[in-house]
């Protein structure tokens, strides 16, 4: 098992934040386990030409990727392990809630120290890896292929104190083979352009129905006296300024999004989102700068303050 690495280490948005939030509210260096699951993702290197079953093109490359779904964290650190790093297996099972649980590795967070693991932390991953009782088999693999928990996850604190740029971290994969730790990247899945990879061999079972989009009004506003000027009038302001904010992605073209289109609209909206966002950057930006000359102006109208009083 040991000659197939892992791709790379998935995790969820809330899952990561939920575990940076209990190191940060943790009142010293914590640890704990990784639970979740190894799934295999065969890709297969296609081509449009008709090559040969002997060629590199057609054959299947295999891509491990170990998914992180939940956490068990304790109060401080040496919880399944003693000081000279070797884990009891024991004291292991009873932090486990269920047998069922999925043991994958374990993490340890520290407070203003180097992103480098540590020479117990080697031997706990070292010690972790061979326990074979808690090896379980790797989903959608087509032989029987084995995983025992041999992820780890470090997370540190900057040596300066930071306002927004609170935790650090990196994930390692154990290598029996070489006994070493090897750097695996991390895939925070969140809903956006980057999650459809998860997607990539979805198929729908039947295909959208034709959906009318175009605008039309309230019934309980038909049954009043839609003839009147104002109410025309009305109407059609809104409409504008809909179409203003949208920037001609008005109602009606919501029909674009299924058919030949979809794939061209779909990118239209996409850099209407990423102008969104710059617009809300340069917004930050500027209230950022007001707020500077607002605390300016306060520290001034003090010193005026304590001059007029008499106690500068």
């Amino acid at each position: 098992m040991d000659e197939l690495p892992l791709q790379k280490i998935a995790i969820s948005g809330p899952t990561l934040a939920s575990l940076i939030q209990r190191i940060s509210s943790s009142s010293g260096d914590v640890d704990g386990l990784l639970l979740g699951h190894v799934t295999n993702n065969p890709s297969s290197n296609l081509s449009d030409d008709d090559p040969s079953p002997s060629s590199p093109s057609s054959s299947a490359s295999t891509a491990l990727i170990a998914t992180i779904t939940s956490f068990i964290s304790s109060s401080s650190t040496s919880t399944f392990y003693d000081f000279t790093g070797r884990v009891d297996a024991l004291s292991l099972r009873r932090l486990l809630p269920s047998s069922s649980l999925l043991l994958i590795g374990w993490f340890s967070a520290r407070r203003k120290t180097p992103l480098r693991p540590s020479l117990r932390e080697f031997s706990v991953t070292s010690s972790l890896s061979t326990k074979s009782q808690f090896s379980f088999p790797v989903q959608n693999s087509l032989t029987s292929i084995n995983f025992s928990p041999r992820l780890f996850l470090l997370f540190t604190t900057p040596f300066s104190d930071q306002i927004i740029h609170t935790h650090e971290y990196r994930a390692y994969q154990f290598r029996v083979s070489s006994n070493s730790f090897e750097p695996k990247s991390i895939d925070i899945v969140n809903i956006g352009p980057a999650f459809r990879g998860h997607y990539g061999s979805f198929c729908p079972n039947s295909p959208f129905p034709a959906l009318a989009c175009e605008m039309r009004g309230s019934p309980m506003a038909e049954d009043k006296d839609e003839g009147s000027l104002n109410y025309t009038s009305r109407v059609a302001k809104d409409q504008r300024e809909l179409d203003m904010c949208a920037e001609g992605f008005e109602i009606g073209s919501l029909s674009r999004l299924m058919g030949s289109e979809a794939a061209n609209y779909t990118a239209g909206l996409e850099d209407l989102y990423e102008k969104m966002l710059a617009k809300l950057e340069s917004l930050a930006r500027l209230v950022e700068k007001s707020s500077a000359k607002v605390l300016e102006q306060e520290s001034h109208n003090m010193k005026l303050r304590y001059k007029a009083a008499g106690l500068d």
